[in-house]
């Protein structure tokens, strides 16, 4: 009885209720700043649209001029080689293709996904109504429901949509697409990668696939990581550059022959002129034959050793002032034993606190924002800040003196700290979490919401909205 009683304390203390307010969770963590202003509740992030009017625009012509559309994705429920999602009829879905500065609208019909979804920008600093998170920002769309999304393509890059409710079931099962806010050029490859049922895939086909390119072309690879781990990918045959990381261009890249360790979640566009004898794209067993000849170029392994975007690059200044940070949080990764929701197991801690009774980290739109990531938890973690891009400052200790590592989903291994440092200038309540969606799903997210604002959704209630 003495084991018990604690026992079922811990149990009860554990469950997490049945419909909650992202804005209620945990406690707030103010990083050292002014308190105050989200008590009030003062404005609805349902109000942070995108633009509401005008005609939205989308190139899918490769240069044959603007075509003036309204996109329509429907995401199904359906078997094409193994049971799992589609969007207009394929997984990957459509590639959406913008330029700087378009309006981009997209409307989401959802025709037999049983679970409801919605569509995330993954890397897009979208207005927060437009983010896709289901219980945050909006409600799941229902079987027979659509939702539009309407945003301004401000930066270039390369970047992914897929479904944030029940993320860790969606996306596995093949629920999202890419998307590319840039001209397309003549040397451009994109290549999207995916694992169907244990089978590493580019662009939805298994093994060597070849891209005709002549020799002496500028190719730019645009490698999309949708797999909740990490994944090291390169180019052999010849030296490649790092040209942008997250969709951030890199300052001064060099000639490298190393291999890229890509995050789950993450993007990285690789930049290499095609020799005479062509050259290879490999991502583990699946890779990209570019070039024109009789044969392929040889299958070669990726070098053992990694780019450092640590010292990758030529530095350049970053836009503000790190050192006069307004606020300072720390984001430490943990693991123990107890109950979450009832059920006993190794659970994810943040600053020592399991899910939902995490730090909410509390900003105001302005402030300068440094914060310290360290991870001992025993596993590598992806972490993704929805709406925002932040810069790496060091890791473990050690300053960055690259190119400014922008990013937007960070890789923080087990042991590992990292400082970051971003302008809180996108207000709303934004999800922070792990992109190795099963561990999302088992309680390593929280939430950065700045002063003033609140959501009107809930996770459960009547749309059964579950993000993760």
């Amino acid at each position: 009885m003495a084991v018990l009683v604690p026992l079922g304390y811990l149990w009860a203390t554990s469950l997490v209720p049945g419909t909650y307010n992202a804005a209620d969770m945990g406690y707030a963590d103010y990083g050292g700043g002014a308190a105050g202003g989200h008590e009030h509740h003062q404005l609805s992030i349902a109000d942070l649209t995108g633009p509401k009017t005008g005609t939205p625009d989308l190139d899918r012509g490769g240069g044959a001029g603007k075509v003036l559309r309204e996109v329509t994705l429907v995401a199904r429920k359906e078997k094409k080689g193994l049971a799992g999602y589609t969007v207009n009829g394929s997984s990957p879905g459509p590639l959406i293709r913008a330029e700087s500065g378009d309006l981009v609208q997209v409307t989401l019909v959802n025709e037999s996904v049983p679970d409801g979804a919605t569509l995330h920008w993954h890397g897009i600093d979208v207005p927060n109504a437009e983010d896709g998170v289901a219980g945050v920002t909006q409600d799941a769309v229902p079987i027979g429901g659509r939702h539009v999304y309407r945003f301004r393509a401000d930066d270039a890059g390369t970047y992914w949509y897929h479904s944030h409710q029940v993320s860790s079931d969606e996306v596995k099962g093949g629920l999202f697409g890419p998307i590319v806010i840039a001209p397309k050029t003549p040397g451009e490859v994109l290549a999207t990668i995916h694992t169907y049922d244990g089978k590493r895939t580019i662009n939805g086909q298994t093994g060597s696939q070849r891209v005709d390119l002549p020799a002496g072309t500028t190719a730019r690879v645009r490698v999309i990581n949708t797999d909740n781990a990490i994944l090291r990918v390169g180019l052999t045959g010849t030296p490649y550059k790092v040209v942008a990381v997250d969709g951030r261009e890199v300052n001064g890249p060099r000639p490298v022959l190393k291999a890229y360790a890509l995050a789950a979640g993450g993007r990285v566009d690789l930049e290499a002129v095609v020799p005479a004898g062509g050259m290879r794209f490999v991502a583990g067993t699946a890779a990209l034959s570019l070039g024109i000849g009789p044969v392929d170029p040889p299958s070669a392994e990726l070098p053992g050793e990694t780019v450092d975007l640590l010292s990758y690059g030529t530095a350049q200044p970053i836009g503000f002032d790190s050192a006069k940070a307004d606020r300072r949080f720390e984001y430490r990764i943990g693991r123990r034993p107890g109950f979450l929701d009832g059920m006993p197991g190794l659970w994810w801690t943040i600053n020592g606190h399991k899910f939902p009774d995490v730090p909410m980290y509390m900003v105001a739109e302005g402030d300068i924002v440094r914060m310290t990531i360290s991870n001992t938890s025993g596993q590598a973690h992806p972490m993704h800040l929805h709406g925002h891009h932040a810069v790496v400052l060091t890791r473990n200790g050690v300053a960055s003196t690259g190119s400014p590592w922008w990013t937007d989903t960070l890789e923080v291994g087990n042991n590992e700290t990292y400082e970051i440092a971003f302008r809180a200038d996108n207000p709303g309540v934004w999800m922070d979490h792990c992109h190795n969606l099963p561990h999302a799903s088992e309680g390593l997210m929280t939430h950065l919401m700045y002063a003033g604002y609140t959501t009107p959704y809930v996770v459960g209630g009547n749309a059964h909205n579950e993000p993760e």
